[in-house]
Parts: structure tokens; sequence; C-alpha cells
């Protein structure tokens, strides 16, 4: 039996957005009351929300949205559980033992717990990153992206954001915000995140889930 697992915060006014970003803004352009048909202006940041980061968003020479087909963003999922690593550094230690599992894997999908802080102040603050020498090996796989459960791959005070430009420039995509991944632990599953289709977007929204198959755990 398979089942569709929604891995996506919702965008809505007070969402939460990484520093300095603007919060979503709403507006109502006609009413079925009034009109007799409701629609909606939305200005919403590239990076709100469950969103993939494309290589342009921190590579200078770094290719758009425009230049990645739609099988990039599709394909076998694994989930790790990272939960133990809360508030440190998640070590080439913590991944070597799942070698084997990152060969088959087109996305790997980090779970720090952090989803459970979100729409509060930690969700900010004290998340775990990826060691440098952790994030160099994962390139060695043929990754199509790397997702987590938390508002950023680098660590809140980064200032060259290494972690983003090691993945990006390595064509690893990195999808942020995640909803709780932990239902997808020892279950087969094909993750799917398909962003809107904006020209020359450095970054963009997308709806995040999983296919489960429940007939053939991992």
């Amino acid at each position: 039996m398979m089942r569709i697992l929604d891995l996506s915060q919702t965008i809505h006014p007070d969402m939460p957005c990484y520093p300095g970003t603007p919060q979503p803004v709403f507006h109502k352009l006609s009413s079925i009351e009034q009109d007799g048909y409701a629609e909606q202006l939305l200005t919403v940041s590239s990076h709100a929300g469950t969103h993939v980061d494309l290589p342009s968003h921190i590579l200078p020479e770094g290719s758009s949205l425009d230049a990645w087909s739609l099988d990039r963003f599709t394909g076998k999922g694994f989930a790790l559980d990272l939960r133990a690593s809360v508030g440190g550094i998640i070590s080439l230690g913590e991944l070597r033992g799942f070698e084997a599992r990152l060969q088959e894997c087109d996305f790997l999908l980090l779970c720090s717990g952090w989803s459970q802080y979100w729409g509060g102040p930690e969700y900010f603050i004290g998340y775990p990153v990826l060691s440098p020498d952790a994030a160099r090996w994962l390139t060695g796989f043929h990754l199509k992206g790397i997702g987590v459960d938390m508002i950023s791959v680098d660590s809140p005070d980064a200032v060259d954001f290494s972690v983003h430009s090691l993945l990006l420039r390595s064509g690893i995509l990195i999808i942020e915000n995640l909803a709780d991944l932990s239902p997808l632990f020892h279950s087969s599953f094909i993750f799917s995140g398909f962003p809107l289709k904006i020209a020359h977007a450095e970054a963009a929204p997308l709806r995040a889930v999983a296919f489960v198959d429940d007939a053939n755990l991992a």
C-alpha cells in the first residue's frame, strides 16, 4: 500500500522566515460576495517556507531553476535520524555507517527534530549543521539533493555559507524547512519536491512529499 506524506510547512502571513526575509503578504483582490469570484495577490519570498535552493542562490556563476529538469526534483529518499546531534555538529562519523544506503538514494533527508520548534524562537538557533568534512564527504555520492527540517544547512552566525557553497557547487540541491521527517524512518519512499516554475529563480517554494511503500520496508 502506498501512502503520501506531506513534508511541507504551510505558507501564511505569520509564518517563521529567515531573519531579514520579509513575511508573506496576502492581499484580497476580490471576493465572491462583491465580485462573484475570489482572488488574492500573494507577495512571498522565494525562500519562504519549505523551499529549494539552486546554485545561483550562492554562486555567481551558478545555474538558476530554468536549467534544471523535473527529474532532478524526485527520486529515492533516505531519512536519517540525527536527533542525537541536537545543538551540535553532524560529524562524518555519524554518517559513515550509512554509506551503503547513500549509494542507493537520490535524496538524503536529515531529521534533526527541529521542526518541532516551527513557529517559536527556538527554531532559529541551536540546530545542528554538517561539519565541513561531513558535507564534503556527501558530495562524493550521486545525490540529487539534501533536505533538512531546519531553517538552513549553515549555522545562524555563518557569513560565508560554506555548506551551501560546497553542496550547490557539487550540483546537490538544498531543501530547507521540511516538516517532521520521523515517520519516514525504516521506510522505503520516493521523495518529490517540485518547485514553482519561476523564471531565473535562485530558489522557489515547493510542495515536498514522500510516497511511502509500506509493503517494502527499508
